[in-house]
């Protein structure tokens, strides 16, 4: 059974009894008996009076005590001191201590028996190492000078956020505390981008895509947001574009915007589409799983988030752009490929009159494998969809009738009126209708 932070607090620790062993001073123990126990906006109180000694003393007991439920006791007071105020985390960069003595500590901790004091540990270091940026030394940013203790820090950190979401199956039933707490931490260390080389390297990526589930798996909206949001940050690092390309990132991503509620979802996941839009490899991808569609769904629901309404509007510009370049290219290899199926496409009749001009490329090359599929295949799907090509061909080229009737497809059209597929003979007769009829009369059927 996985221990609360109520839990934790609850407990009455001994403190006097460290003191009378040495373990502790008479200073701590005046500090502490000030501080354990009370209510929340007096702590707070103490924390801005004296702020830094509270940190040091803390520090100070994880570093010679060793029993756990002490230990446990003191990282549950840290953690619950800087959720409380993130702004005192800064407090652990002071001249007065070492800061890589505190990193040292809480990644040993990090290996602690106990999960609650690994996932509190991980909660505090990233609060900790994160909270450097904001810490100055004059002009100069301690982000500039980034030490490599720091880098060693992390990539401790990375290695461990990925042995946890490798270890935890992305359920809801199996999804301990430390997923979350994992995912959670990720949000805020990929804003590096020494934390997504590193993550990238550790093959973060596909460790992280299994756990973006919309809310009818994963009911925590926050880690559903928070999930995404990782996914966000890493569409800005090219290395780990290839990597999400070829996942199941983008059908998850659009699974989560098709069922969620939450704005700050949909926002975030929104503008990771338009990040990942520009770099030509998404392309396909978002044709084929028509996420324009997808886009016009959201755009005419009602949103009070401005930047959320442009997001969809802009998206929906850009995806028209693409699809009126790339569809035939889409069309043209899954038709070389033999993978004939209804498409998106072809409910598309300006994708027809767009791009017929394009069937006449190679000697009408397009035209003579969908007749060649019409010899060779046993596949109904694909009889019934090579008719319907050849029937938007006629369509909607001039010479669409004479040029399909050169190429000697009707009597393999018509061979198909007898086929026991209804599919293949509902499209062989349409084709056939249009073949024996001029063109004036084709655009009826």
């Amino acid at each position: 059974m996985e221990l609360s932070t109520e839990q934790v607090l609850e407990r009455n620790i001994p403190w006097e009894s460290y003191m009378t062993t040495n373990f502790i001073s008479r200073t701590c123990l005046q500090l502490l008996r000030n501080y354990d126990k009370k209510p929340h906006d007096y702590k707070a109180q103490l924390l801005h009076e004296d702020g830094l000694s509270y940190v040091g003393e803390f520090l100070n007991i994880l570093e010679n005590i060793h029993k756990q439920e002490t230990v446990e006791y003191v990282v549950a007071l840290i953690d619950e001191m800087l959720q409380a105020n993130s702004e005192r985390a800064k407090l652990f960069h002071d001249k007065s201590l070492s800061i890589e003595k505190t990193y040292t500590l809480f990644l040993r901790l990090l290996m602690n028996n106990s999960q609650f004091v690994q996932e509190k540990s991980c909660k505090i270091l990233t609060s900790i190492v994160s909270a450097r940026q904001k810490v100055t030394h004059g002009e100069t940013s301690n982000l500039k000078k980034t030490s490599p203790n720091t880098n060693d820090v992390l990539k401790c950190l990375v290695k461990w956020l990925c042995a946890e979401l490798q270890q935890k199956k992305p359920l809801p039933s199996n999804l301990s505390r430390t997923s979350p707490t994992a995912i959670s931490c990720l949000a805020t260390l990929l804003k590096e981008p020494l934390v997504k080389a590193f993550f990238v390297h550790s093959n973060g990526v596909r460790l992280l895509v299994p756990f973006i589930n919309p809310p009818f798996i994963q009911p925590s909206i926050q880690l559903v947001y928070e999930t995404c949001f990782c996914v966000w940050l890493l569409s800005y690092y090219e290395p780990a574009i290839q990597h999400l390309a070829t996942s199941k990132a983008l059908p998850r991503l659009m699974d989560v915007a098709k069922n969620s509620t939450a704005e700050k979802v949909v926002r975030v996941v929104v503008m990771t589409f338009q990040n990942m839009l520009p770099k030509g490899i998404f392309d396909s991808q978002m044709i084929q799983l028509d996420l324009s569609e997808l886009v016009e769904s959201l755009k005419i629901q009602i949103w009070s988030d401005e930047d959320l309404l442009n997001a969809l509007n802009q998206l929906d510009e850009n995806l028209n752009k693409i699809k009126s370049l790339k569809s035939f290219e889409i069309y043209k290899q899954e038709v070389l490929l033999g993978r004939l199926d209804w498409t998106s496409i072809r409910k598309d009749s300006a994708f027809w009159s767009n791009n017929i001009a394009h069937f006449e490329e190679n000697n009408f090359q397009i035209l003579r494998v969908l007749i060649t599929i019409l010899d060779t295949s046993c596949d109904p799907r694909a009889l019934a969809v090579a008719c319907f090509d050849l029937s938007q061909f006629i369509k909607h080229h001039i010479d669409g009738r004479f040029i399909v009737t050169k190429l000697n497809a009707k009597e393999r059209v018509m061979k198909l009126l007898d086929h026991k597929n209804d599919e293949v003979t509902k499209n062989a007769l349409l084709c056939t209708q249009r073949l024996l009829l001029g063109s004036k009369y084709a655009n009826f059927f």
